[in-house]
């Protein structure tokens, strides 16, 4: 796999130190696998900020792919190459991580949507109004958990991978989401 590095004698000595050292931490030498993660981290910034350029997501890609190597770790057949193996994890990892930089972003567009819609009649400038402040009281998992599911219409197993949580776990937040909003609005009546 040359087209992860520029220089292929540099690939082919990474290719084999990281193998080794993969193998090594697999076998419980705890200082090979920390400089394994530390060679990783450099390689995984460099080809993400050659393929995608400087974002701000980029350290979070790096240390959601470091995570992601850690807890695969023991896929790592030593008969195999790395790199393949590596940059596989590298490639969802980005993915996850650009879709969730997105998402995060939509959701913030529509939420100022919603709480900045012109309406044409007073009663509904009062609605919104009360609604923005009635949202502004909810804690920032439970706004977006809420918003997400009742006013974007994600289901519940969707708003669970958006937020990477489980899906019981979104339904607690929007549960207790409606449960403070229905409270706060018999205290405003």
């Amino acid at each position: 796999m040359s087209g992860y590095m520029t220089d292929n004698a540099d690939s082919a000595t990474d290719e084999k130190r990281w193998a080794i050292l993969m193998a090594s931490a697999q076998a419980g030498n705890e200082d090979d696998y920390r400089t394994l993660l530390t060679e990783l981290s450099r390689a995984i910034k460099h080809y993400l900020l050659s393929r995608i350029g400087s974002q701000h997501f980029v350290e979070d890609c790096v240390q959601d792919t470091l995570i992601a190597v850690h807890q695969a770790r023991h896929t790592y057949d030593p008969r195999r190459r790395f790199r393949p193996w590596l940059f596989a994890i590298v490639r969802h990892k980005t993915i996850d991580t650009m879709r969730r930089q997105r998402s995060q972003q939509q959701l913030a567009r529509q939420q100022e949507d919603i709480l900045l819609q012109e309406h044409d009649t007073t009663e509904d400038v009062d609605s919104s109004i009360t609604r923005g402040r009635l949202l502004d009281n909810l804690s920032p998992q439970h706004r977006e958990a809420l918003t997400l599911t009742r006013f974007i219409g994600l289901s519940n197993a969707e708003a669970a991978a958006q937020l990477c949580i489980s899906e019981s776990a979104v339904k607690v937040r929007v549960h207790r989401a409606i449960g403070k909003l229905t409270r706060l609005m018999e205290a405003d009546s």
